[in-house]
């Protein structure tokens, strides 16, 4: 795709999706660096018969028969570790810029793209190792051919997975996979979509990032019990939903923010998001508190799961209508748009901001 140019704050970016590939190696060799380090260290942790997680699945103790197990868990982590940087940027990028910020809107823009492309990359590998160990290891008297399979259909198949809590974490994981993708992707093809439906559809990419977490806080925190990591990771969500209040309350672009003669419509619904996300930072200290989040407690056997694949499912169908809706007003507001410029008596409207 060839890049294009445009000036923002003054600054000249390439925004093509070649310019930013090149522009994320550096980001992308950090992201394997720590991959590895983190990999060495849950390698060690086997090795020395220290690991929760082989606490829940004896049979991952041999550390080199399952190492590509473990490489799978590594990059599970940094990719949460990148969705999470990506999240902060981008919410960052589109609220509005306070006086004491040191980075350019033009840096922090291009960071995020380019997390958001390592990211995608991390997410991917992840499920890739799986599906190669599911591969490698399943026994179930398939002959080659039908193992490749069978391992394909429950690690990138979503409600592939049969059985134990992969049922929901893998499901949550591959929506988040799938997600990221068209709507992380979908900014280079901005052109063809027009700004405000690209705009519009960019703003569901958050629900990428609660599947990522929920993926990871419930299904892999979990074999690490109860204790701090688990509580710290709860509260390192706070600051997420916070940005994400700045972000509703003083949005950097000035057709998003609310005046005088703004519909009322736009209000309900600001205000609505506005409270659901003080309700989630109530409900992540609540699991902070009370120490129940779904997750495993050493020595006590787990409940049932609270979360079944049909809610997912569920979910998912609300998730997709909304989507709908959004296409749908934008589509009729760049109808009204056109007509509007059609009419003589009708003055010119104001040109859109730059993104």
């Amino acid at each position: 795709m060839v890049a294009t140019e445009a000036r923002v704050d003054g600054e000249r970016r390439r925004t093509g999706l070649r310019a930013d590939l090149r522009a994320a190696i550096p980001d992308a060799t950090a992201a394997l660096v720590i991959t590895v380090a983190i990999f060495i260290w849950l390698y060690s942790r086997v090795r020395a018969g220290i690991s929760e997680t082989v606490e829940v699945m004896p049979y991952l103790a041999d550390a080199n028969q399952y190492w590509m197990y473990w490489l799978c868990q590594a990059f599970g982590w940094s990719a949460l570790l990148w969705a999470y940087i990506t999240t902060v940027l981008g919410l960052v990028r589109s609220s509005s810029r306070p006086s004491w910020q040191p980075f350019s809107t033009v840096r922090i823009e291009r960071w995020h793209r380019t997390t958001s492309l390592t990211t995608i990359g991390l997410m991917f590998a992840h499920a890739f190792l799986f599906f190669l160990e599911l591969a490698r290891t399943n026994d179930n008297n398939l002959d080659f051919a039908g193992r490749w399979v069978n391992a394909f259909v429950e690690s990138f198949v979503p409600g592939g997975y049969p059985s134990g809590t992969g049922q929901v974490a893998i499901l949550l994981g591959l929506l988040a996979l799938y997600l990221a993708i068209p709507l992380g992707l979908l900014y280079y093809l901005r052109n063809r979509t027009g700004a405000r439906m690209w705009r519009a559809l960019h703003r569901f990419v958050i629900v990428v990032y609660i599947l990522s977490a929920w993926h990871t806080l419930l299904y892999g925190t979990n074999v690490w019990f109860d204790g701090w990591p688990r509580t710290a990771l709860w509260l390192l969500q706070i600051p997420i939903a916070v940005l994400l209040i700045l972000r509703l309350v003083s949005p950097a672009r000035r057709g998003d923010k609310l005046g005088r003669g703004t519909p009322v419509s736009h209000v309900i619904r600001r205000v609505v998001a506005v409270l659901a996300v003080v309700a989630a930072i109530g409900a992540i200290l609540a699991v902070v508190i009370t120490g129940r989040d779904g997750g495993r407690t050493r020595d006590v056997t787990g409940a049932a799961p609270s979360v079944l694949p049909w809610m997912v499912w569920t979910g998912f169908a609300v998730f997709v209508l909304g989507v709908g809706v959004a296409v749908l007003l934008v589509r009729r507001a760049e109808r009204a748009r056109v007509a509007a410029r059609k009419s003589p008596s009708e003055p010119a409207s104001e040109p859109a901001d730059a993104e």
